[in-house]
C-alpha cells in the first residue's frame, strides 16, 4: 500500500490488525506515535501524520505509545537486521510452536541459541519469548473458562500451558484472581446450555453487518468434495492439526453477532489455533461500516455496497489448500475446478473417520477425507485426474516450495517475501499470485488487475479494460480493494446466474 495520507488513515479507522507494520501514525496534539489498531481513541484527522517506519517518526521528535508498542511491529525496523530472527520466532509463537515444542526447538527454527534470542526478545520488546506466549495463551483461556464448560485442567493444556500451576501463575498476574475465581465471576449468559460431551463451543466476536448466507454460498460452490461440507447455515471441514484430526462447525448467531465454532474433542489442545483460523477463513477482523464508507464514494460501487452491506472476504482455513485449490482453478470454471480437487482428495487425501466419544461416526458422511499434504503432493503422480501436464507440475511445485520451507504463506515471511516465492514457481503467474495474496496472505488491498471478469466489468469505450487500466482504475479502492474485488465478482456472478436463467 502507497504511504498516502488518506489511504493511512482508512487503515487506522478500521483498526484492522492487517495493516500493522506498513506505516505508523503520529498524533501532533500528543507527539505520541501508534501502530494501526491501537486501541486509543481515534485522534482527529488534522491531528495525524503518517511515517513509514517507527525510526522516522522518532526523528520527527514523537515517543512510542506504551499501549501498542509500534516500534515492536512487523516489518518495522525493530524487526530488521540483526532482530529479524526475532520477526520469525513471534510468528513462529503465534503459530503456537513455542506452545508445542518449547523454547529450544524455537530457538532451533530461528537459528539461534536460547540465550541470545531471549536478549534478543528483551532488547527489543522488551519482554522474553515465554511472556510474550503466556500473554498469548492467558487471554485465550479466559475465553473458554467464559463459554465453556471444560475443567479448570483441560482449559490449561487446551490454552497451551504445560503444566496447571503454570496456568494458575498466568492467570492470577494478568486479572488478579485465579481460574476458578474467574470463571465464578463470568456473566449468567456465558454459560453454555449444557456441558459439551464430544464437541466444545467456542464463541468469536463478529462486527455487524455480516452477509453470512452470501459468504456461506461462495465457500459452498468450492467446498472440497470429502473435505468441506457447506448447508444452508453451517460450514464443516475435517481438520488436522499435528497429530491430531478432528472437525470443527461454524455458524453465525445474529441474535448475538458472534460465530458459534464447535470443535470435535479430539482438538482441544488446539484450540487457541482453531480460533485464529476461523477469524482468517471468516474474515472476522473486518470492520465493514469503515470500508463500505470508503467503497460507497466510488458512484460504481455505491449500490453494490449498498445491495450487500457485511460482504467479507473469505480467508483460507488451510492455506496450502487454498493455494492448490487457486492452482487447479487457473482458467478452469468453479464447477470444474471443485470436481478436480475432488479427485485430488480421494487419491491422495487421508480417509477420515469423524467417531469421537458420545457421536456417532455417521453424524456428517460427507466427510470423508483429510486433505493432503505438501508432502504427499510434490511427488504424487496427478495423471488422469484431468489436469493438464502444466498445471500438474505446477502443483507439485508449489508442494515441494512449501514443504522445503522455501513458501510459508505469509507467517515466518511476510507478504511480499511470500508473492517473491510464488513469482519463482513455473505457472504461478500475476493473476494466481494476487488470489492468493487476497484469500490466503489476507491482503486487504489484493486486486487481480487481470482476471477477465472484472477487465470486462471495468470496460473502456464498450472493450474490455487492459489490465493496466484496471489496476489504475482500482486505485481509488485502495486499501480495501480485495473488498471491492469481492463486490465486483458477486455482482458478475449475479448477472450471469439471472442471464443463463433467461436464457433457459
Amino acid at each position: 500500500m502507497e504511504l498516502n495520507t488518506d489511504l493511512c488513515f482508512r487503515a487506522v479507522e478500521s483498526r484492522d490488525r492487517r495493516f500493522e507494520g506498513r506505516f505508523v501514525l503520529a498524533v501532533r496534539s500528543t507527539r505520541i506515535y501508534c501502530r494501526p489498531g491501537c486501541p486509543a481513541r481515534l485522534p482527529r484527522r488534522a491531528n495525524c501524520s503518517f511515517y513509514p517506519c517507527p525510526a522516522a517518526a522518532e526523528e520527527a521528535g514523537y515517543r512510542a505509545c506504551r499501549r501498542c508498542r509500534p516500534d515492536t511491529a512487523p516489518g518495522t525496523p525493530a524487526w530488521a537486521g540483526t532482530s529479524a530472527s526475532v520477526a520469525r520466532a513471534l510468528r513462529l509463537i503465534h503459530r503456537g510452536e513455542l506452545d508445542r515444542d518449547g523454547l529450544p526447538a524455537l530457538a532451533e527454527q530461528v537459528g539461534l541459541g536460547e540465550r541470545h534470542l531471549r536478549r534478543l526478545f528483551l532488547e527489543h520488546l522488551g519482554a522474553t519469548p515465554a511472556a510474550v506466549a503466556r500473554t498469548r495463551r492467558v487471554h485465550f483461556a479466559r475465553r473458554l473458562l467464559d463459554q465453556t464448560e471444560l475443567t479448570i485442567t483441560e482449559i490449561a493444556f487446551a490454552s497451551g500451558f504445560r503444566s496447571i500451576r503454570a496456568f494458575n501463575e498466568g492467570v492470577r498476574k494478568s486479572f488478579g484472581l485465579s481460574p476458578t475465581e474467574l470463571r465464578a465471576r463470568r456473566p449468567a449468559t456465558s454459560h453454555p446450555a449444557e456441558a459439551e460431551v464430544a464437541a466444545i463451543t467456542l464463541r468469536l466476536a463478529v462486527r455487524t453487518p455480516y452477509d453470512w448466507p452470501r459468504l456461506l454460498r461462495f465457500l459452498r460452490a468450492r467446498a472440497v468434495p470429502g473435505v468441506e461440507q457447506v448447508t444452508e447455515t453451517s460450514y464443516r471441514r475435517t481438520v488436522r492439526i499435528g497429530a491430531d484430526t478432528g472437525w470443527i462447525e461454524a455458524a453465525f448467531q445474529e441474535a448475538t453477532a458472534t460465530l458459534q465454532l464447535s470443535v470435535s474433542a479430539s482438538l482441544s489442545r488446539h484450540l487457541l489455533e482453531i480460533a485464529d483460523r476461523a477469524t482468517h477463513l471468516f474474515d472476522l477482523d473486518a470492520d465493514p461500516e469503515v470500508i463500505e464508507q470508503h467503497l460507497a464514494s466510488d458512484p460504481l460501487l455505491r449500490p453494490l455496497v449498498r445491495k450487500r452491506s457485511g460482504l467479507r472476504v473469505p480467508g483460507a482455513w488451510e492455506p496450502f489448500e487454498s493455494a492448490i485449490r487457486i492452482v487447479i482453478g487457473q482458467q478452469v470454471s468453479v464447477a470444474g475446478a471443485t470436481t478436480l480437487h475432488g479427485r485430488l482428495v480421494a487419491r491422495f487425501g487421508q480417509p477420515f473417520t469423524a467417531g469421537v466419544p458420545g457421536e456417532s461416526p455417521e453424524r456428517w458422511p460427507m466427510l470423508t477425507h483429510l486433505t493432503p499434504d505438501a508432502v504427499t503432493l510434490s511427488s504424487a503422480d496427478l495423471g488422469g485426474l484431468g489436469l493438464t501436464s502444466a498445471r500438474s507440475d505446477t502443483i507439485r511445485a508449489l508442494a515441494t516450495a512449501v514443504h522445503r520451507g522455501d513458501l510459508v504463506f505469509g507467517t515466518i515471511q511476510g507478504v511480499e517475501q511470500s508473492r517473491t516465492a510464488l513469482a519463482g514457481i513455473r505457472g504461478v503467474g500475476e493473476w494466481t499470485a494476487q488470489m492468493i495474496a487476497l484469500r490466503v496472505l489476507r491482503e486487504p488491498d489484493a486486486f487481480p488487475a487481470g482476471d477477465l471478469w472484472l477487465r470486462q466489468i471495468l470496460a473502456v469505450s464498450g472493450r474490455p479494460a487492459s489490465a493496466s487500466e484496471a489496476e489504475q482504475r482500482s486505485r481509488r479502492w485502495s486499501p480495501w480493494r480485495a473488498y471491492a474485488t469481492a463486490h465486483l465478482m458477486a455482482e458478475h456472478g449475479e448477472r450471469d446466474r439471472t442471464k443463463k436463467e433467461n436464457d433457459g
